[in-house]
């Protein structure tokens, strides 16, 4: 019967999956070159208590202030058992009898009849009205049955699989139905989100079985309104193979992916101080990571520093602003921080297990605000004074391709800030997805037996026997044909006993080690040695294969730096000149400005007129004189944010930006 009961759940979502969303949103949260900022809401006097603990007095005057901040739009939770409470009742021998609302039975119309609760949606149209009242735009977490370490669901569905039970399932589609029909026409708002970090919300066994409950809710949701973007909601997806909730499925069924890149909890991120370059480059790096692999828009729907045992405000605000340049420069849509206001006042949970979630406000319990809050406003301004409408795309000389076996996001970590590092820009993509056109691959890390699948390897090949550049790092995976392309015998392999040396041949590269499962003894057959080990062994090779390039680096120098604290640091090994090795005929080629600090972020973006836009970021702590190298025939117009000097020499404060025109002579 359940069997019977999901297929019937999936037929209906795949009848209404065609549905597209219509270009008529509110708030520009899926157009490039577009950048929105907000906030996830609790108000203020309640936290998750806030539709039983209903004050729109205190809301009213919640919303008036984030308004005054500058904030856009904000992210708001409807606790699915407030909105939809629901409860079993057993007869003779705990037979269910019947599911009812705790007072009474369930209508035969209206919403009730769907479970949902009247007064809660009164609540809630009270709440979009003094959304409206103050200009703010809202993304609605359907489905939030999850929060800041508590579940929150339904009496009548306790002690059911949550995402893949078909009862669950069926009371979650009736809920979200009804939520939309009831706010569908509310000016206020911008976004439909499938809720809460869903994937949170139970142990799922297998991809197609998130891909059914995310099509459910979708298809729930486009049911009744398709003029707005739905919005995905989770954080912590992958792209591999044997991936459970995977970027690729969220993309194909929802308009807008998101991440949630908080430094403290995602993988790899909080090894460095949270004003440093490891940490200020993971939202845009992971945002990226998705919205390529998914080719979706991606945007950064909750951030920030877990309370002052992370960090002190001061260095909190030099977080916030390193972060809203960089993302703002590549494409990241948006940034939301998390959240409104602290919430150290209130006695009950999560807030009583959980001390992490009690001070991450941009206002205090007392309203006063927080450094970070001048830092959006400041931002704001600096967005609506802008002379062009939108941020054209950046240029992007090379894509990163992640295979199976490897911890893709990991090694995806890592090459995005060694390739802004060495000054050129990549984007992503899984193995075994079309290959994407581009003049450099970078392959990090490679790990397994069947990373990548023999037709995509070998269109690879061709790629590179036509002109493209080929970059391998080796971390125990296996590729063929590789040996005689990449211009190597491979004599034997063994465990190691000691780090991977590399030692430049022409010393532009300062000698350092790294650790290695594996040494591989390489005997170049028709390859250049570019480095080696103290004992004489290759370790950096390169080969012409046709009329393109093959590079070979025999350790995974990614994975690495991604598992290493301080990898990044200024006093850390010379990594990124690997990387410009890699692409410096490239750079040359391609790049206007070129920079001479691997701390310096740059990006290179087209307008119509012909001229350029060129965003730098500072990912240092330390102020930064940065001397520009820039193409003949192109001068520098003017400066849009911060002050050029005539010599092609710009100041950038720690943890600050450097706009600016760049015109032909």
């Amino acid at each position: 019967m359940k069997k019977n009961l999901l297929l019937i759940i999936f037929s209906w979502s795949c009848l209404c999956l065609t549905a597209q969303v219509q270009k008529n949103e509110t708030l520009p949260l899926t157009q490039d070159g577009k950048f929105v900022l907000g906030c996830n809401y609790w108000a203020s006097h309640a936290g998750t208590n806030m539709w039983n603990d209903w004050r729109p007095d205190v809301i009213d005057e919640d919303l008036k202030q984030i308004s005054e901040a500058g904030l856009q739009v904000i992210r708001v939770f409807p606790i699915w058992p407030d909105f939809q409470p629901i409860y079993q009742y057993y007869g003779a021998k705990g037979n269910l009898q019947e599911i009812r609302f705790k007072d009474g039975p369930l209508p035969g119309t209206g919403p009730g009849k769907d479970g949902v609760s009247v007064v809660q949606l009164d609540h809630f149209r009270q709440f979009a009205d003094l959304a409206e009242k103050h200009n703010i735009k809202l993304i609605v977490g359907l489905v939030t049955g999850w929060m800041s370490g508590q579940l929150f669901i339904p009496p009548a569905l306790e002690g059911r699989r949550i995402l893949s039970d078909p009862v669950s399932i069926m009371w979650q589609v009736k809920f979200v139905r009804n939520m939309v029909h009831e706010f569908k026409n509310h000016s206020a708002i911008a976004a439909w989100d499938l809720g809460n970090e869903c994937n949170v919300m139970e142990s799922m066994e297998n991809s197609e079985a998130a891909y059914v409950w995310t099509a459910s809710i979708v298809n729930a949701i486009k049911a009744e309104d398709q003029s707005r973007p739905v919005v995905s909601g989770m954080h912590s997806l992958s792209c591999g193979s044997n991936a459970t909730w995977r970027i690729q499925d969220q993309a194909e069924l929802t308009d807008l992916l998101t991440t949630h890149p908080y430094p403290f909890w995602s993988p790899h991120t909080n090894q460095d101080p949270s004003n440093t370059i490891r940490t200020i480059m993971h939202s845009a790096a992971e945002t990226r990571f998705y919205g390529d692999v998914g080719g979706k828009p991606c945007l950064v729907e909750e951030i920030g520093i877990m309370g002052l045992m992370e960090a002190n405000e001061q260095t909190k605000t030099e977080f916030l602003r390193s972060i809203l340049f960089n993302n703002w420069a590549n494409n990241c849509h948006g940034v939301l921080w998390w959240c409104a206001y602290d919430q150290n006042q209130l006695d009950f949970t999560p807030y009583e297990w959980y001390a992490v979630e009690r001070d991450l406000g941009l206002f205090k319990t007392d309203r006063s605000p927080k450094p970070v809050v001048g830092e959006l406003q400041k931002f704001r301004k600096f967005i609506d004074g802008l002379p062009f409408d939108s941020l054209p795309p950046h240029k992007k000389e090379a894509v990163c391709i992640l295979t199976d076996g490897q911890d893709q996001w990991g090694a995806a970590y890592s090459t995005y800030i060694l390739a802004k590092q060495a000054g050129f820009d990549i984007e992503f993509q899984y193995g075994n997805q079309p290959l994407k056109e581009a003049p450099l691959y970078i392959m990090p890390s490679i790990k397994g037996l069947t990373l990548i699948n023999r037709k995509e390897w070998l269109s690879i090949l061709d790629k590179v026997k036509n002109g493209a550049t080929l970059y391998v790092s080796f971390d125990l995976g296996f590729l063929s044909p590789f040996v005689e392309p990449a211009g190597i015998d491979i004599v034997s392999s063994q465990n190691r006993t000691e780090a991977a040396g590399f030692i430049s041949n022409d010393g532009s590269i300062k000698t350092f080690s790294m650790g290695a499962s594996r040494k591989l003894k390489v005997k170049p057959s028709t390859a250049t040695v570019l480095a080696h080990e103290k004992d004489g062994n290759p370790i950096f090779t390169v080969n012409d294969y046709g009329k393109g390039k093959i590079y070979f680096l025999g350790f995974p120098m990614e994975m690495n730096l991604t598992n290493t604290p301080s990898g990044f640091t200024e006093n850390a090994p010379e990594c990124w000149k690997v990387y410009q090795r890699i692409a410096d005929e490239l750079i040359e080629k391609n790049r206007l400005v070129r920079k001479n600090d691997p701390y310096i972020g740059i990006t290179e973006h087209k307008l119509a007129d012909g001229s350029m836009v060129i965003v730098l970021v500072n990912y240092s702590p330390e102020d930064k004189n940065v001397e520009l190298t820039i193409k003949n025939g192109w001068k520098i117009k003017k400066a849009i944010y911060g002050k050029a000097s005539e010599d092609s020499k710009v100041s950038i404060p720690a943890n600050d930006a450097f706009v600016l025109f760049l015109s032909q002579e």
